[in-house]
């Protein structure tokens, strides 16, 4: 018996499409599209020709989408004038023109008031007029500090970098003898120990800057030479005046730079005249 053939089942033909190729659809991506940066657009533009003017984008400012908008920006700013740069460095008067030291004559009635104020007081007005020293200076000066054999004041220069920075300024003794009879310096520094270096003013920097200004408006000086930091300025155009060289002033001052120093050879008034009457003799 024979096997008969197997039937061929019929499968259906694809029927082609009648669209044409580029009219396929395309899956699409769910991503959220990402939004136009000012990187991207630069990064897009790499390859344009320079000619070519870069798009604007809205997270671009119009300033950096044009070029010839930067230019034009360069050009208004370099247009504009600049304000002056402030003066820097020490003057001996303010921006207004007030002088900020005492003349000879202020000094002399500043010293008159002190000699009727309390002897502590007294002694402070006379370091800061005849040591030519900072406040700060001046409060932080100890008894072994005072030389009365030599005539000096070893003076710790405070407005430095570092300390342990000294100068040694010479004094009248007229200084010398108040000191003495005042804070008693031959008694402290014949102690041994810690008391032969007391500080000759226990006060704050506030209490001896109230102490000084009392003793400049009892003497009817009023202004911004009328203060401790005018007592400084006064002695630097008094030593100029009286002939002492910038480079011994420096180092009593305790000046950096001696351009500094020079600030009080532009003396005026009478001091420019007591220098002046050298050149008539």
């Amino acid at each position: 018996m024979t096997t008969p053939p197997a039937r061929k089942v019929a499968t259906a033909k694809p029927v082609p499409s009648s669209l044409p190729q580029w009219a396929k659809a395309k899956p699409q991506s769910r991503t959220a599209p990402q939004p136009v940066t000012a990187a991207r657009t630069v990064k897009q533009a790499k390859g344009r020709p320079a000619s070519e003017p870069e798009v604007p984008t809205p997270s671009m400012p119009v300033a950096a989408k044009l070029p010839y908008a930067r230019g034009a920006g360069k050009a208004r700013r370099s247009a504009s004038p600049k304000a002056p740069a402030p003066q820097t460095g020490m003057a001996l008067h303010t921006a207004n023109g007030a002088r900020k030291y005492l003349t000879a004559g202020e000094r002399d009635a500043f010293l008159l008031e002190a000699d009727v104020a309390d002897r502590p007081v007294r002694t402070l007005c006379m370091t800061l007029a005849y040591a030519g020293c900072r406040l700060s200076e001046a409060l932080a000066l100890t008894t072994d500090r005072v030389d009365l054999a030599a005539g000096v004041l070893t003076i710790e220069s405070l407005k430095k970098r570092r300390t342990g920075i000294y100068r040694v300024v010479p004094v009248p003794p007229a200084l010398l003898e108040t000191l003495d009879m005042v804070h008693g310096i031959r008694e402290a520094q014949s102690r041994r120990g810690k008391n032969r270096s007391e500080r000759l003013w226990p006060w704050s920097r506030m209490t001896g800057w109230r102490a000084v200004h009392a003793v400049m408006q009892a003497a009817g000086l009023d202004g911004p030479h009328a203060s401790p930091k005018g007592l400084r300025h006064g002695f630097g155009v008094a030593a100029v005046s009286a002939g002492i060289p910038l480079n011994l002033v420096q180092k009593w001052l305790g000046h950096a730079q001696l351009s500094t120093t020079a600030i009080y050879a532009d003396a005026v008034g009478a001091e420019e005249k007591d220098i002046a009457q050298r050149m008539w003799r």
